[in-house]
């Protein structure tokens, strides 16, 4: 093409630049316009001498390819490396490279080999030997330390005061203390959670690799007691209760009395029976402890969990107890099972409907509905069970959330009934009898108690398991069908409950009770012991149907 045949082209796209310009200027809006503008544009550039397939180029990224398969480990035990790569496809020889690493490398064989076993490292120290090395001299060689980089193989010549250097180890080869880190391409890596060499990923405390802790919740508290209620003033405490799941326990304390454990078993994992265990690592709950301790007053322990049981943490009372502080994780059902949800067997007051015969002026609706009757010695209306009409939806009386204000109110027996002595369960042989009838063995403390008509609510802070049929919350309700204060239970002490689950024929109860004739003695350390050795009593026992 000539000049002139250039020139008029570029007359000839000017001109048709302004006509479109005044005939459809708000045309230029739209995408087809606008690729007439850019297609101008692209003739100007051309015009200018660049070439229009190196504009065309810049819209193009560089890509990966998909990743190969994973080469054969470096070795068959003890922790090797395999590798794999990609390629990267240059589309755009003018942009970016491709982001990232052409080569990846992860762990494998990590099975520790068998006893006796060469030290891989001496292994290729040993390669060397007898062969001509300095002025022809050959030497025998063996593992050398003390070299600069961890990396490349130092070897010592046996009988000499020198060592050489003969390069890099091989792939797969221990660099460092940490476990899993080994040398790559002269590298030492440590591998993330992924099992990447070099990857960076790590375990959040929900245990999930590359997490952000979006998937549990944290539950962290300290422990402070001015005295001690099991142990007396010097012995073992229960300090909390940390539900099977939990996962990144870690407890500390800084005074002179000692951190304990227990499994579900009331097994002491450290520091039980009088006896202070050594620091170190130990087995428990499916999992490892991390137990630590210095020369002064300070000592931890470590969980990574998950637990596949229920601890117990305690405490061995030397001193006053300055604060114990403790925090675990736990995912969300469990998490609102334990701390914040509310147990189906934790029932405030009946569901179905009633009505007072006798109404009170001076207590309101309202009133009657948001609380508790409390005896206040005079007499209760009496409630009745009525039918419901047919054709009239069911309205159920709400249900009573926790009253954290009320306090310790004296019981007083209702009027016309007469209450004598409470009737005394103890023994080897109800203790034997109610474990394998009963729907729940547990130990509690008890918080609150409340009259509710001529029943007598508890509340209960659940501390340990022994043997149940339906999963407990961290705090319960405990129902007594007597105003009788019987059994006899004090506000504040701890007790061995056991008790039975109680569904009405409607379907509208569901809650623990405890019935004068329940087994229920204050708690001592010597119970744990008794009563395990009741589990394998009933243990071929069926449950109970319902």
């Amino acid at each position: 093409m000539t000049v002139s045949a250039r020139i008029r082209k570029s007359v000839l796209c000017w001109v048709l630049t302004l006509v479109l310009l005044l005939v459809a200027p708000s045309c230029f809006s739209s995408l087809q316009n606008a690729s007439l503008v850019a297609s101008w544009h692209l003739s100007a550039e051309t015009l200018l001498g660049r070439p229009l397939r190196a504009r065309r180029q810049l819209h193009l990224r560089n890509e990966w390819l998909p990743w190969s398969g994973w080469s054969v480990c470096s070795r068959t035990c003890g922790g090797g490396a395999s590798v794999r790569t990609r390629t990267c496809v240059t589309r755009n020889a003018v942009g970016r490279p491709c982001a990232g690493e052409p080569r990846q490398y992860k762990t494998c064989n990590t099975k520790e080999c068998p006893p006796g076993s060469q030290d891989f490292r001496e292994m290729q120290c040993a390669v060397f030997n007898q062969r001509p090395m300095v002025a022809g001299h050959s030497f025998k060689w063996t593992t050398f330390h003390g070299g600069s980089n961890p990396c490349e193989l130092s070897c010592l010549a046996l009988g000499h005061n020198f060592y050489y250097n003969f390069g890099h180890v091989l792939d797969g080869t221990p660099c460092s203390q940490e476990p899993g880190a080994m040398c790559v391409s002269g590298r030492c890596l440590k591998p993330g959670c992924d099992s990447i060499l070099g990857s960076g990923q790590e375990e959040d405390a929900c245990m999930v690799c590359g997490g952000h802790n979006s998937t549990c919740l944290q539950h962290r508290s300290v422990y402070r007691s001015s005295r001690l209620e099991a142990g007396g003033p010097f012995g073992y405490s229960q300090v909390a209760m940390i539900p099977a799941g939990a996962t990144h326990i870690r407890v500390t304390d800084n005074s002179r009395n000692y951190l304990a454990l227990q499994n579900k078993h009331s097994q002491f994992v450290i520091n039980g029976n009088w006896k202070i265990s050594v620091p170190g690592e130990y087995n428990i709950a499916g999992t490892k402890l991390l137990y630590k301790r210095s020369a002064d007053t300070w000592e931890s322990f470590e969980v990574p969990g998950p637990t596949q049981e229920d601890l117990h943490l305690m405490v061995l009372a030397m001193d006053r107890n300055s604060g114990i502080e403790y925090e675990y994780w736990l995912p969300p059902d469990l998490y609102a099972l334990f701390h914040g949800g509310r147990s189906s067997l934790r029932q405030a007051l009946h569901t179905t409907s009633f009505f007072q015969r006798s109404q009170p002026s001076t207590t309101t609706s309202a009133s009657a509905t948001s609380r508790p009757l409390l005896s206040t010695g005079r007499p209760q209306p009496i409630l009745k069970n009525v039918k419901r009409p047919l054709g009239r939806p069911h309205q159920p009386i709400a249900r009573l959330e926790r009253e954290e204000s009320l306090r310790n109110v004296p019981l007083l027996p209702s009027p016309g009934r007469r209450c004598g002595k409470c009737l005394r369960v103890r023994g080897r042989r109800e203790r034997s009898r109610q474990y394998c009838q009963k729907d729940f063995v547990f130990r509690g403390k008890v918080l609150e108690r409340v009259q509710s008509g001529e029943e007598t609510r508890y509340d209960v802070q659940i501390i340990h398991t022994y043997r149940n049929r339906y999963r407990l919350e961290h705090r319960e309700f405990l129902w007594v069908p007597n105003v009788c204060d019987c059994p006899h239970l004090e506000r504040g002490r701890q007790y061995v409950f056991m008790a039975r689950r109680h569904i009405n024929y409607e379907r509208t109860l569901n809650r623990i009770l405890l019935e004068e004739d329940s087994y229920v003695v204050p708690y001592r350390a010597r119970e744990d012991e008794l009563l395990w050795t009741l589990e394998g009593l009933c243990s071929n026992r069926r449950p109970l149907q319902l």
